[in-house]
């Protein structure tokens, strides 16, 4: 049985992950898990994917970084996959496909992986050299933090008597958050 997985890191992919399904189904996967979360949060479709699969099945992914987020994290999901005595199939695979049943296609998703890797490092590494030259001209100022933005009500409830679990729940951050306006204020 082939079994699909599909990801996308946010939900502004949503013509990727759709494209994703479309690719499956056109390859034959007749069970798809999928999930629209970044790599390195937890992926439960994943989870379910791996704890699915049956012996002689195969799971079939477009891409290899749609699956893993590093290659000891490829390596582990594979291993977990040979030990159920299934297979892992990736479609695009820099133009060709792959297939871990081979000797060949082991090898070959090793190296890519390291690859695919080494490649996310570098796109990080110049990001990082891109916000640090944009805050040096004060064009960047990051992520504003939310629950500093909702002082005032914090303060306002905790007047009208409020407990802090109640604030959390009301405005929707954590109560740790609202501790820490709080003692600010104080």
């Amino acid at each position: 049985m082939l079994i699909g997985y599909r990801r996308s890191s946010t939900s502004d992919q949503v013509a990727g992950y759709e494209a994703q399904e479309v690719q499956l189904r056109a390859t034959g996967c007749t069970r798809i898990f999928g999930e629209m979360t970044s790599s390195l949060a937890q992926r439960d479709q994943l989870d379910a994917a791996l704890e699915f699969v049956r012996e002689d099945d195969v799971l079939v992914v477009c891409k290899i970084d749609r699956l893993a987020r590093s290659t000891t994290d490829l390596l582990k999901i594979v291993a977990i996959l040979e030990a159920k005595r299934v297979s892992l199939r990736i479609l695009d695979f820099g133009g060709t496909e792959v297939d871990t049943k081979s000797p060949t296609g082991r090898m070959l998703l090793t190296m890519f992986g390291a690859v695919a890797e080494w490649e996310l490092a570098t796109m990080r590494s110049r990001q990082k050299v891109g916000v640090a030259k944009a805050k040096a001209e004060g064009r960047y100022r990051g992520r504003q933090p939310t629950a500093r933005r909702k002082t005032a009500q914090v303060q306002e409830l905790q007047a009208s008597g409020a407990r802090p679990g109640e604030i959390a729940a009301r405005l929707g951050i954590s109560r740790s958050s609202v501790y820490r306006i709080l003692s600010e204020a104080a």
